[in-house]
């Protein structure tokens, strides 16, 4: 390939060094996220309206069911990946500076919201086999128990909820 020439591939165990993301294995990040920004079970936490704040908010989510909640791996999987669909849609499509991550518990359920200053509500498009993007809802209708959005005086709360064993 032109341009390539000496370029080879990756020699021994580097190869496979690209690490999956575990909501099993400890994040030292979590940890220092919820001691940087706050705990969402607590007040609403305010987050940059920045792509790299779905880390932060994917870290907090991670942190508050593993460790606060002790609810399993495989449920923290499913609100990590929901928080990342709800604060990607914040980021991409509301213009905000700023969006609120607020996570509460009560008896059978888990409730995450994702609060921006749009009034612009979300649509739950219908998803082909080959589309690339605008999956999100489609997630969040697939994988939470309910779901919806709040209307506020000065924007919305776009939330899900799934349900839980109590302890």
């Amino acid at each position: 390939m032109a341009g390539l020439e000496g370029m080879g591939q990756p020699r021994g165990p580097a190869r496979a060094t690209a690490a999956r993301w575990s909501p099993a294995v400890e994040d030292e990040g979590a940890l220092k996220a919820l001691e940087l920004y706050g705990n969402p079970t607590e007040s609403e936490v305010p987050l940059p309206s920045r792509p790299e704040s779905a880390a932060t908010a994917r870290r907090l989510a991670q942190v508050v069911v593993l460790r606060q909640w002790a609810l399993s791996p495989m449920l923290a999987e499913d609100v990590v990946l929901l928080v990342s669909e709800l604060v990607g849609n914040a980021v991409r499509h509301t213009g905000a500076r700023v969006f609120g991550l607020r996570m509460r518990r009560r008896r059978g359920w888990i409730r995450i919201e994702v609060r921006d200053p749009s009034r612009g509500l979300p649509c739950l498009m219908p998803v082909q086999e080959l589309d690339v993007s605008g999956r999100g809802l489609f997630l969040v209708d697939k994988l939470a128990d309910r779901w919806g959005v709040d209307l506020l005086p000065r924007g919305k709360t776009t939330w899900f909820e799934m349900r839980v064993a109590d302890r």
